[in-house]
Formats: structure tokens, C-alpha cells, sequence
């Protein structure tokens, strides 16, 4: 009898979610969305496709396939997306917002913990303990991400030129990423078998039972591509970027710590490709060796804070606002500056991820194909891995080799061990910075 009405529940699809139901989801998901993008996407997965039944496997893998290709965290512009699909505009603004205003206040909250009582033991024990797991997640993230992209000989010696390129000869990330696209181009002309990849993620024929917005489901009105809207957000994400960077320069001036911040994340926005650790060495060029915001220790730090909030982990562009306004505070106190740029630098940080969302999405639900990654985007991907892994060299430096002083082969223990733990025993992100951190606390105490 079970059985039966389970069959019966499954051929008929629940009923739409209000906005106010879909409000206090989109709230749960921003504060339990650990594990980065992978975890977060599959978060999503597990509530909407299997569980609610929101939205059917193939639309969700569609909505996915476009997000991949855009710049930015592509959890959250999923989400984004899937909030725009069900409730129009102010759906999507709230599944976006809301993906990252909860680990905005938590990280601010660690930010100003840190900068006020970060030398203390059991900040400093904590800190410790979690940096070395920072190390080994970086490492697996571009180990995940070169499993998954260099298939070949070309795609191999594309990442390692790159990681030569950004250490050895300090070039610019995006400099780095127009010659890998430009590489991809020329593949594609002269040797296509190469460049062949996708980067996209498969569309599946399982089911979960009749969705909400199901294989079938007719496109929505407002989901209907018309190039009268997408010039409309276009020019609402153009003047929103103007509005803002002309009140900070008519404010604070040009070359204002607040407006180099709104004018340095927007260029990092746009080069987010393969997520964020792909973008992290060049908000580490620009912000630690060129603007002085932070210092490399600072940056370390920020990333370790990072790692264990919720949300995309991009935020850590947030932590990087607030130190810089903390030190860089001219005319409010330390605190009210970081705050301001905090802010600042968050806004300019994912304003692009929504313009795109609501410029793109419509064309997208109106092919309705799966979108593969091309020829450039796979020699950038391929360009990004081996960027990752210089920045993982400079994180580990900062780590087992503090000061240019001794070797702390503790540290460098530690890191192996979770460099193991992630790829061996496939521990989550959340809980081995939670045990590296306590093991940090204990190690604090044994050297007080």
C-alpha cells in the first residue's frame, strides 16, 4: 500500500513553492552550504531534485551547464538561476542574496575577531591548526579540477607554462588567461582533438518523479528570451556599476582605498573562471603585492577564515575589504572603515553573477541543449590548474616556511596528512578544518 501511494505521489508533481517557502530555503541553504562549490552544489541537488522536487534532474543540470561557463561562483548564480526560474527577478535576487549575505556577517564577525584579538593563543592556536589544512585543500582542489581537464599532452603543457609564467615570470593572471584563450582558439583551428573537452556536466535520464518545473513544464513567461530584456539588465548592471563607482570617487577620490577596492574586485569578478580558487592568485597580486592591502600572513589567514563559513568561498574577498579598511582607515575608525569596504568590495564582487544570470538565463531556458565548454575555455581551465598549484607553492611557503626562518615540519606534516584525508578517505572540507583547528587549540596550550 505504500508503495503504491509512494508511485502515486511520485506521477504527481507537489505544488509550487510560495516565495515566502522558497525565502526561508534559500536562508537554510546560505547558513549549512559548507564544502564548497561541489558540496554546495550537490546541497541543491539533494533538496530540490530528489527531496522537494522543485526542479527536474535535466533542468537543473541545464541551468548548471550555463552557470560552469559564466565567471563567478557557479553555485550561487545555480541558485540564483533556479530562484529566477520559480519567482522571476526578486526570486533570483533572493536565492543569490542569500547564498552570500549569511557568510558576508559571518566572516565580518571572524574578521573583526581576528583583527582584534588575533594574536591571542587561542586565536593564534586556531589559526595555526587550520592554515596547513588550507594548504592540502588547495592542492586537492587543483588535483580535482587537472583530473577532470588535462586529457592530454597539450592540455599539460598549457598548465605548466602557466604555472611558470605566474612564478617565474609574475605575469598577470589575466594576461595568463587571454593567452591560454587565445591558445584554445588556435587549437581549435589546427588540432580540435586536443581541445575537444567539456567542462559541463552531463545531463541524466534518472528521475525523481514528476517535478515542479519538469522536463516538460513550458517555459514561464518571464523566462522568455527577448533581446529587449537582455539589453534592459545589461543597462541595469551598467548603471548600477556606475552609480556606485561614481559615488566612491566623488566621496573618497580615485585613488581612495575604497574605490581601488569597487574598481579591482570588479576586474576579479570578471575573471573568476574555474571558481575561486582560480581567481585567488590575482586577488593575491593585486591586493598583496600591488596594493598593500594586506600582508601575505593576512591573506593566509583570510583563507583559513574563509574555509569555514558557509557560502561561496569567494567571501573571502570580504576578509580582504575589511583588513584593508582596518589598516587603511583615513577618515572613520578602524572599524566603521573596514565594514564600509567590506561592503564595497562584496557588491562589486557579485553584481556581475546576477547581470549575468538575468542577461543569460532566458536564452538559455529558450535552447534548452546542453552548453559544452569550447576550445578556449578548456585551455583556461587547463591554464587555471596550473595557477592554482603556484598558489598553493605560495600559501605552503607562507606556512612551512614562515619568516624565511626555519622549516616547521609540524606544519608540513599536518598538510600531508590532509592532502590523505581529503583525497584517501574523502573527509569534507567542514570537518577537517574543524579537527585540524582543534588540534591547532591544543597545540597552543602545550606551548603556553
Amino acid at each position: 500500500m505504500n508503495e503504491i501511494l509512494e508511485k502515486a505521489s511520485e506521477e504527481t508533481a507537489p505544488n509550487a513553492p510560495t516565495l515566502t517557502q522558497a525565502f526561508w530555503y534559500w536562508l537554510k541553504l546560505g547558513l549549512i552550504s559548507f564544502g564548497g562549490p561541489a558540496g554546495q552544489i550537490a546541497i541543491m541537488h539533494k533538496d530540490l531534485v530528489e527531496d522537494k522536487r522543485w526542479i527536474s534532474e535535466k533542468r537543473f543540470l541545464h541551468a548548471l551547464n550555463y552557470c560552469m561557463v559564466l565567471p563567478g561562483p557557479e553555485a550561487q548564480q545555480l541558485a540564483t538561476y533556479i530562484g529566477w526560474l520559480m519567482h522571476k527577478t526578486r526570486g533570483g535576487l533572493i536565492a543569490g542574496g542569500l547564498f552570500v549575505l549569511p557568510s558576508l556577517f559571518i566572516l565580518m564577525g571572524l574578521s573583526y575577531i581576528y583583527m582584534r584579538f588575533g594574536n591571542t593563543p587561542v586565536v593564534a592556536g586556531v589559526l595555526y591548526g587550520i592554515k596547513p589544512a588550507v594548504v592540502a585543500i588547495v592542492l586537492f582542489a587543483a588535483y580535482r579540477i587537472g583530473s577532470r581537464t588535462l586529457k592530454n599532452k597539450a592540455l599539460w603543457a598549457i598548465a605548466a607554462a602557466s604555472f611558470l609564467a605566474i612564478t617565474l615570470l609574475k605575469l598577470p593572471f589575466p594576461l595568463i588567461v587571454g593567452l591560454a584563450a587565445l591558445i584554445g582558439y588556435l587549437g581549435s583551428l589546427f588540432a580540435p582533438e586536443f581541445f575537444s573537452g567539456s567542462g559541463g556536466h552531463q545531463t541524466a535520464d534518472k528521475s525523481y518523479g514528476k517535478a515542479v518545473i519538469d522536463d516538460d513544464t513550458p517555459t514561464p513567461a518571464h523566462a522568455h528570451f527577448s533581446w529587449r530584456g537582455l539589453v534592459k539588465f545589461l543597462a541595469i548592471g551598467i548603471a548600477l556599476w556606475l552609480a556606485g563607482m561614481v559615488a566612491l570617487s566623488a566621496v573618497y577620490g580615485w585613488q581612495a582605498v575604497y574605490t581601488q577596492m569597487a574598481w579591482f574586485f570588479t576586474k576579479a569578478a570578471l575573471l573568476t573562471f574555474g571558481g575561486a580558487y582560480a581567481v585567488l592568485p590575482y586577488v593575491v597580486q593585486g591586493a598583496v603585492t600591488h596594493y598593500a592591502w594586506l600582508t601575505p600572513t593576512q591573506m593566509m589567514d583570510g583563507l583559513a577564515l574563509g574555509e569555514t563559513t558557509p557560502g561561496p568561498l569567494i567571501i573571502v574577498v570580504a576578509f580582504v575589504g575589511f583588513v584593508g579598511g582596518w589598516q587603511h582607515a583615513a577618515i572613520y575608525s578602524p572599524l566603521i572603515s573596514a565594514v564600509i569596504a567590506a561592503g564595497v568590495v562584496t557588491f562589486f564582487t557579485f553584481l556581475p553573477s546576477f547581470i549575468f544570470i538575468f542577461m543569460g538565463a532566458p536564452f538559455i531556458e529558450s535552447t534548452k541543449n546542453n552548453l559544452k565548454l569550447n576550445a578556449p575555455l578548456t585551455a583556461i581551465t587547463a591554464a587555471v590548474v596550473g595557477v592554482i598549484v603556484a598558489m598553493a607553492l605560495f600559501f605552503a611557503l607562507q606556512v612551512f616556511w614562515p619568516n624565511k626562518a626555519a622549516i616547521d615540519w609540524l606544519a608540513l606534516l599536518a598538510a600531508a596528512l590532509g592532502f590523505i584525508a581529503l583525497f584517501k578517505f574523502k573527509v569534507s572540507t567542514i570537518r577537517l578544518i574543524g579537527a585540524f583547528a582543534l588540534l591547532g587549540l591544543a597545540h597552543s596550550f602545550l606551548h603556553l
